[in-house]
């Protein structure tokens, strides 16, 4: 079983005011800005519930615009992180939302990396203390925390991938916290997300990404350096 430690529980350090509507919105901009990629060259952001009353006065939008910039909860730049998105060139629309929603601190966001175009949805939950789910990835029903490093798969709902996906796993001495998994249909296309105890290595990341059935691994590291930082060491805004 898991603990939570007390960090968790009292919410992180950060940039205030609020940690469900400043924090948990911020770590919910970084997952959406590590599952993209790279950075965005547009984004909508539509706010749901108690979001959509107070994201101005909460500063619920520029902490939106702060993680998609990749920036953590206590970076000193979300202030101005409306701003600075407009300077590295991500244009942002925010809208309030109407019906059904998984929780009262929900948006959803629709992005589309700057750089290679491709485009993307996502919806996440503040749950209170900086702490967050990930509901939905471009139609797929996923738990995604950002408590624990965490690596997406995306493969073809074949007979055996699942087993090849452990296997890899277990040869790299990596133990798995959470998974889900949904599916498009049967033999369709699938999303796999595994929480692990410990960050992905580059050597494990290639050889999931060699396995016949996957089409894409992506990995979300709130509490560390992201995939394109460590390998390109660039600046984040740029």
């Amino acid at each position: 079983m898991r603990f939570k430690d007390v960090f968790s529980i009292i919410g992180p350090a950060m940039v205030g005011p609020s940690s469900s509507h400043t924090a948990g919105a911020a770590r919910i901009g970084r997952a959406a800005r590590q599952v993209l990629g790279e950075l965005p060259g547009e984004a909508e952001v539509t706010f749901f519930g108690s979001f959509a009353a107070t994201y101005q006065g909460h500063g619920t939008d520029r902490a939106i615009a702060g993680g998609l910039l990749d920036f953590a909860t206590d970076d000193h730049r979300l202030p101005d992180s409306i701003e600075l998105a407009a300077e590295a060139g991500m244009s942002i629309f925010f809208g309030q939302g109407t019906g059904l929603f998984p929780h009262p601190n929900t948006v959803r966001l629709r992005l589309a990396g700057r750089e290679s175009g491709t485009e993307m949805t996502l919806t996440g939950t503040s749950i209170g203390g900086g702490n967050i789910e990930i509901v939905d990835i471009d139609g797929f029903s996923v738990k995604l925390t950002g408590m624990y490093p965490t690596v997406l798969i995306q493969h073809m709902d074949y007979l055996g991938v699942l087993a090849s996906v452990t296997d890899v796993m277990r040869e790299g001495q990596f133990n798995i916290g959470h998974m889900s998994l949904d599916r498009k249909n049967r033999s369709g296309a699938a999303l796999t997300v595994l929480e692990l105890d410990e960050p992905a290595t580059a050597e494990l990341l290639e050889k999931l990404r060699a396995l016949p059935a996957v089409k894409s691994v992506k990995v979300v590291d709130l509490n560390g350096n992201t995939q394109e930082q460590t390998q390109k060491g660039k600046d984040i805004t740029t």
